[in-house]
């Protein structure tokens, strides 16, 4: 029954990241009509209402530590995260954001290993982490000169941190014995009530007519329903079953899939570096799960 209830976990956590690596081509294409926190606030709303639907039953009987700790997640895997990641993008290169951010499961394991006291880092685990990220820097910088700039990669490595401690926040959450749609809904709520903050000085006009376009609510719908709602809970399950490490691993695969559906979407060329690429971060993955 552990071996089924392991096997699960990887499912959910691969589909996650297979649907999160496609989410690229859907706010591409959002950015044309919308700003960045105004994808932000509409994509989690329509995945809140989403949740509510789907499991309306309330959260109820829990203590003021629990609220706390839902609080903090949705301040941390929510709002700072996508913040700290869209901004980044308008100061610094994608390259830069896209490796730095994906470095959050080193800062998932150092955290884990020093506030959870249950998670080990190993050798292994260290050598098939380098591989994974000399992967995603060969994809993320392939055919582009690498510039730094401090602003954006800042907020970078702030989105990987906060991310990281999303992660721990919502393996306490697994143990609190509620349903996962019910602690991924109150994440959500607490999401979108601290973006409200950001509507006052950055850019936020949302202009319903432009939602009439079929590709515009489309994307929002794939970008609420399925990227957030569905994959929120999905990701949420597998650190239940997985634990932060080894599910926070996955986010490799984020870059190696928007690689491929940019090609197959956008017609992007690859290139023998971001192949290469794609190979070493698909065998990071694997070493860094291996027990010894």
């Amino acid at each position: 029954m552990e071996k089924k209830s392991t096997t699960l976990g990887h499912i959910l956590a691969l589909l996650t990241a297979i649907i999160w690596g496609t989410t690229f081509i859907a706010t591409k294409v959002l950015l044309r009509s919308f700003a960045p926190l105004e994808i932000l606030f509409l994509r989690f709303l329509i995945g809140f209402v989403a949740l509510i639907l789907m499991y309306p039953k309330p959260l109820k009987n829990h203590s003021l530590k629990e609220e706390a700790t839902y609080l903090s997640a949705g301040l941390c895997g929510v709002t700072l995260y996508f913040l700290c990641e869209n901004i980044a993008l308008t100061y610094t290169q994608a390259s830069n954001v896209g490796v730095i951010v994906a470095i959050a499961p080193l800062f998932t394991a150092i955290l884990s290993h020093f506030f959870l006291k249950e998670e080990k880092i190993t050798g292994t685990f260290l050598l098939g982490l380098l591989t994974a990220l000399l992967g995603i820097a060969l994809i993320s910088f392939n055919g582009a000169k690498l510039s730094l700039n401090p602003k954006g990669d800042l907020l970078a490595i702030g989105a990987a941190i906060v991310w990281a401690f999303y992660s721990l926040l919502t393996k306490k959450i697994s143990t609190f014995g509620y349903h996962t749609i019910q602690t991924t809904r109150r994440i959500f709520l607490y999401g979108l009530l601290f973006m409200v903050p950001f509507t006052f000085f950055l850019d936020f006009n949302l202009d319903i007519q432009k939602l009439k376009e079929p590709l515009n609510w489309l994307n929002f719908l794939f970008l609420g329903l399925l990227a957030s709602a569905t994959c929120y809970v999905t990701w949420n399950y597998a650190i239940k079953i997985l634990g932060a490490i080894k599910t926070s691993l996955y986010i490799y695969l984020v870059p190696v899939v928007t690689v491929i559906t940019s090609v197959l979407i956008l017609q992007e060329k690859v290139t023998l570096l971001s192949g290469i690429g794609t190979l070493l971060t698909l065998c990071g993955l694997f070493l860094s799960e291996k027990k010894a």
